[in-house]
């Protein structure tokens, strides 16, 4: 089912209003539990609901959900996970993630919370990275991925608190790395991670438009008070985001419908292909990850809610 947001441009709207509340005991009703291959050709083996509460890899409580993998037991053809993906499709609105947790800054994982235009048609209907790391990274990468024919300006009044790192959206572009798109890094030290968990987590939210994609980080004690969920919100009084997307794209012809997706995997296209900094514990992604349960201990995510705004 598609779930159409507003497309009316913020600066006109005021405010957005609560659409959906995902948290504690209802949050997973938002939810299908992906068992497939990992797309991203992770080490991992992706559990179904079922199989994840079995393992405990998933505990729902009045006031958050815990979503982690397996750290008991040594994983030789991958090591089991979870990856949740949204029952609704959204386009364009206000998306808040609240964690106490996300997993920690370890060799091996690669933790994402992110949105994509799925069915068949990546990156044709775009990516949106909210939360992305891999390996002992503490700083956040926020990016977006789309076909030929997307950049981004970065200067100005399209400026962001973040480091920008590539212009350019499409996934193919000369002069980047396969699939880098459009990145920002965050500028805050702690915003992945353990030193993420360390403070007590924070909010990640994400304000995606016809004329920009922007990205938020506030740590726990400085997240926004319309936040508090007592009425709307305004991100116009949120300061300077961290990643601001805007430029040369037609951000509706560019981001179709998207998923919103949460999972940990491990190695893969991204996290096994850059292990140097990780050599000094094993001599490769996937036997480390394999051999070294107890390590992924602290890989997990802890939700205080989901909000969606339209």
């Amino acid at each position: 089912m598609f779930l159409a947001l507003s497309s009316i441009v913020p600066s006109v709207v005021a405010s957005y209003a609560l659409l959906h509340n995902f948290t504690g005991t209802s949050f997973l009703s938002g939810f299908n539990f992906f068992s497939g291959s990992d797309p991203t050709h992770g080490f991992v083996r992706y559990q179904s609901e079922a199989d994840a509460r079995s393992q405990d890899l998933v505990a729902v409580s009045d006031n958050s959900i815990y979503i982690g993998v397996d750290y008991k037991n040594k994983a030789p053809n991958g090591r089991a996970s979870v990856r949740i993906e949204s029952k609704e499709l959204y386009k364009k609105g206000l998306f808040v993630l609240d964690l106490a947790h996300m997993p920690s800054s370890t060799c091996g994982t690669w933790p994402s919370f992110w949105t994509w235009g799925s069915e068949g048609r990546w990156p044709d209907l775009g990516e949106i990275d909210i939360i992305e790391g891999i390996h002992t990274n503490t700083i956040n990468a926020f990016s977006v991925h789309t076909a030929e024919g997307c950049s981004i300006d970065g200067k100005g009044m399209f400026c962001a608190l973040g480091t920008l790192k590539t212009l350019n959206c499409y996934i193919g572009a000369p002069g980047q790395l396969s699939n880098a798109g459009c990145g920002t890094e965050a500028s805050s030290p702690s915003s992945f991670g353990s030193p993420f968990n360390a403070a007590g987590g924070g909010v990640y939210a994400m304000e995606w438009t016809s004329q920009f994609i922007k990205m938020w980080f506030f740590p726990r004690n400085a997240i926004p008070t319309d936040l508090d969920g007592s009425g709307t919100v305004d991100p116009a009084g949120w300061g300077t985001p961290q990643a601001n997307f805007q430029g040369a794209c037609d951000f509706d012809k560019m981001f179709g419908e998207q998923r919103i997706v949460l999972d940990t995997t491990f190695c893969g296209d991204w996290a096994g292909a850059v292990w140097d900094s990780c050599k000094k514990v094993g001599s490769d992604c996937n036997t480390y990850v394999a051999n070294n349960p107890e390590v992924f201990k602290e890989s997990y995510w802890r939700v205080n809610y989901l909000r969606i705004f339209e």
